[in-house]
C-alpha cells in the first residue's frame, strides 16, 4: 500500500546497512498489529531468520532500533517472536489524513487507456424483471461504476432476448384471450401485462394437457411408454415438454408463429413489435427505479444470425471440423471439457455460434479490450467454452474475456417459478423495501417533520439503499437468501447502518464552526486511538477500490464501508468532537468525520447507493 512506502523503503535500507542483505520489497510482509499488541503495523521477519542466521528477537531488536533512529515516521517498536511491531508518530497519522483531504477524487485512478464493455441484465420480453434480474443488474452496475473508478472506459450494455418460443407464447396467449386489452386500459406496467399471458399459456396449456392425460390416447400412451417403478404423476411431469412438442394444440399454434416471425410475416411481426414495446417501456421505469442505464443495447432478434460467417473462417483454420452429417463441431478435450456443436446440421445456429458473433461485433463496434458477462453461475460451462474458442480463433480480446458468475436468489419462503406466477417481482420488490423503510421511519420518528416530498426522498433512497447493499455484500458466487425486513436492520450490517453514519457526519458538518488549516494541522497533536483507527481505515480505500475491479468483486468494497462505519459510529460514541477538549481537537476531529463521510459516499456510490443527508 502507497502510504507506507516510505517505511518500507527506510526498512529495507535498515535490512541492508545492519546484515549486508538486500532485501527486496515484495518479500516484506506488513499488516496492521493486532489490537492485542502495542503498535500500528507489524513487519514479518521470519523470511530474514534462514538466511541472517540470527534469531527473530535479535533481528527485531536491531532493526526496530535503527528505525526508531533513522525512520522519522518510526517512534517505538517491539519484537514479539517473529514479528517486529511497530508505533508510528503523530505526524505519520496527521500527514496521511492531509494527503486524503487533499487528493481530488481520492480512492480513484487516472484513465488508463482501455475499454471495457460489462454486459448485465439482458432479460427475456416475455415476463418482467425479478428479483435474480436485481442480483445481475446490481452486480454489473456495482463493477461498471468500480471499473471507472479504476481508470477504465465503461460500456455498460445488454443483450435482450426478445425472440423465440417463450416470447411467442406470450404473444399467443394474449391474441387469444386479451380481448384487446392493452398495459394502458389494464392499469399495469408493460412487462406485468405480457408477463401475465406467458403464465396464462402455462395455465391453459395445463388444463388442455390434464384432459390428454385423462383420455384413451394418453392413457394408452402412458401405459406403452411409462416404467414399472415410476408412478402416474412423475411420468407426466417428466412428459410434459414432449407433450409441448408433439401433440399439445397450443405448442402447435405457437411454433407456427415463431416459423412465421422467422419467415417475417408481416402481421406476426407488427404483433411482435407492439408487445415488445410494451414490455422495453416496462423495462426502462423498473431500471429508472434503481438507478441503472446502458450505453449501447443488443437484441437477440439482431445477434441470432451472426457467428455464421465464422464458422466457415474457423473450418478453415482446422479450429473446427464438420461430421458427416453436415453438423460443425469443436474438439476442447485437450483443454479439459468435451466436444461442443458450434452449427446444427440443417444449419441453424446454436446460442454459441451467436454469442461468438456477438463478441465479435462488439469488438467491430467499440474495439474493446475487455468484456465481462454477467450471467448466473448456470452458464459457468458455456462461458468456459466460448471463451477457449474465442482464444482459438485468435480473437485479440480473447484474454480479456471475464465471466462475473453469481448463485441464485431465493427469498425466505423458497426458490421461484417463471412459468407458475410465482417468481418475485422486482417492481414489487423495490415497493416492499420502500415500504419496510417508511415502517422503520414512522418507529423512529426522527423525520416526521420534513416535508413530505423530502420525506419520500429519504425513504426511497433508505430502501433500495436496503436492498442494494443487502446483496452485493455478498459475495457474488455464493447462493444467497434476501430478507427485505432484515435489510433495513439499522444495527446490522446493512445500507441504512452504513448511510446512518454518513448522515452523523452531515448533522456534525451543519454543528461545527469553520476552522483554520492551522488549527488542524498543527495545533492538535493528542491522537487518540479511535482516530488512528479511522485514519488507518481512510488509508486503505484506494487499494480496496483496486482490489474490487481486479477482481471484480463489489462485496470487498461493501465490507469496507461496513467496517468503516461501524469504526464511525463507534467514535461518534466514545470521543467528544462538536465539544471536544480544545479548538484544536474540534477542528481536527471534525476534518477526519469530514474525510470519513466523504470516503463513506464515495464507497456508497460505487455501489450504486445514494446518501440522504437526514434519516
Amino acid at each position: 500500500m502507497e502510504f507506507l512506502d516510505g517505511i518500507t523503503s527506510n526498512f529495507l535500507k535498515g535490512v541492508y546497512e545492519c546484515f549486508q542483505f538486500e532485501m527486496t520489497a515484495d518479500q516484506l510482509l506488513i499488516n496492521e498489529t493486532r489490537k492485542e499488541f502495542n503498535g500500528d503495523y507489524t513487519i514479518v521477519i521470519f523470511p530474514l531468520v534462514k538466511t541472517l542466521k540470527k534469531s527473530p528477537q535479535e533481528i527485531g531488536s536491531v532493526l526496530g532500533d535503527w528505525m526508531v533512529k533513522n525512520d522519522p515516521d518510526t517512534i517505538a517498536h517491539e519484537t514479539i517472536q517473529g514479528f517486529l511491531n511497530l508505533t508510528l508518530s503523530v505526524n505519520f497519522w496527521k500527514n496521511q489524513l492531509a494527503v486524503v483531504a487533499n487528493t481530488p477524487k481520492y480512492g480513484t485512478s487516472p484513465q488508463n487507456g482501455q475499454k471495457v464493455m460489462v454486459e448485465f441484465a439482458s432479460p427475456n420480453t416475455n415476463k418482467p424483471l425479478h428479483l435474480g434480474h436485481i442480483r445481475n443488474i446490481l452486480l454489473g452496475w456495482s463493477c461498471s461504476k468500480i471499473l471507472i473508478a479504476n481508470g477504465f472506459e465503461v460500456i455498460k450494455t445488454q443483450i435482450i432476448n426478445d425472440r423465440g418460443i417463450a416470447i411467442c407464447k406470450s404473444m399467443l396467449a394474449w391474441q387469444k384471450f386479451g380481448k384487446g386489452m392493452t398495459p394502458a386500459s389494464s392499469h399495469l406496467k408493460g412487462d406485468h401485462f405480457v408477463g401475465d399471458y406467458y403464465v396464462r399459456f402455462e395455465q391453459e396449456m395445463m388444463v388442455e394437457y390434464k384432459i390428454f392425460q385423462q383420455s384413451p390416447e394418453g392413457q394408452s400412451l402412458m401405459q406403452s411408454l411409462k416404467k414399472p417403478d415410476v408412478d402416474e404423476s412423475a411420468f407426466w411431469k417428466e412428459y410434459k415438454n414432449k407433450y409441448f412438442n408433439e401433440y399439445s394444440q397450443l405448442g402447435a399454434e405457437a411454433r407456427k408463429m415463431l416459423v412465421d416471425w422467422e419467415n417475417g410475416d408481416p402481421s406476426t411481426r407488427a404483433l411482435w413489435e407492439k408487445m415488445n414495446g410494451w414490455v422495453y417501456d416496462g423495462f426502462e421505469e423498473t431500471y429508472r427505479s434503481l438507478g441503472v442505464n446502458f450505453d449501447k443495447l443488443y437484441y437477440e432478434s439482431q445477434t441470432y444470425l451472426l457467428g455464421k460467417k465464422t464458422v466457415a473462417d474457423g473450418l478453415a483454420k482446422d479450429v473446427f471440423y464438420t461430421q458427416n452429417d453436415g453438423s460443425v463441431w469443436i474438439n476442447l478435450e485437450d483443454a479439459g471439457m468435451d466436444k461442443k456443436i458450434i452449427l446444427r446440421s440443417d444449419g441453424t445456429s446454436v446460442y454459441i455460434t451467436q454469442d461468438i458473433g456477438t463478441a465479435q461485433q462488439r469488438y467491430a463496434d467499440y474495439g474493446i479490450d475487455k468484456m465481462v458477462y454477467t450471467v448466473a453461475d448456470e452458464q459457468d460451462y458455456h462461458f468456459k467454452v466460448l471463451f477457449e474458442v474465442m482464444k482459438r480463433l485468435g480473437e485479440p480480446y480473447a484474454n480479456g474475456l471475464h465471466h462475473l458468475s453469481y448463485g441464485m436468489v431465493d427469498l425466505p419462503t423458497g426458490k421461484m417459478k417463471s412459468r407458475e406466477g410465482t417468481v418475485v417481482d422486482a417492481d414489487d420488490l423495490i415497493a416492499d423495501v420502500i415500504q419496510e423503510a417508511k415502517d422503520m421511519s414512522a418507529e423512529r420518528g426522527e423525520i416526521t417533520s420534513l416535508p413530505k416530498d423530502e420525506q419520500e426522498e429519504i425513504l426511497r433512497k433508505i430502501g433500495l439503499g436496503a436492498l442494494k447493499f443487502f446483496i452485493i455484500k455478498v459475495q457474488a458466487k455464493k447462493r444467497m437468501i434476501f430478507d427485505p425486513k432484515e435489510s433495513v436492520d439499522m444495527q446490522g450490517q446493512t445500507g441504512p447502518y452504513i448511510q446512518n453514519a454518513y448522515v452523523r457526519i452531515q448533522s456534525i458538518k451543519r454543528k461545527a464552526n469553520e476552522s483554520t488549516q492551522n488549527d488542524v494541522w498543527t495545533g492538535y497533536n493528542g491522537l487518540l486511538e479511535q482516530e488512528k483507527t479511522l485514519i488507518n481505515h481512510l488509508l486503505q480505500y484506494p487499494y480496496i477500490v483496486k482490489m474490487a475491479g481486479q477482481q471484480l468483486d463489489p462485496s470487498s468494497l461493501a465490507n469496507f464501508a461496513y467496517e468503516l462505519a461501524k469504526d464511525f459510529h463507534r467514535f461518534y460514541h466514545d470521543v467528544r468532537i462538536l465539544n471536544a477538549e480544545s479548538v484544536e481537537a474540534k477542528a481536527f476531529r471534525s476534518l477526519l468525520c469530514d474525510q470519513v463521510g466523504i470516503v463513506l459516499a464515495s464507497s456508497l456510490d460505487l455501489l450504486g447507493i445514494e446518501t440522504p443527508d437526514r434519516m
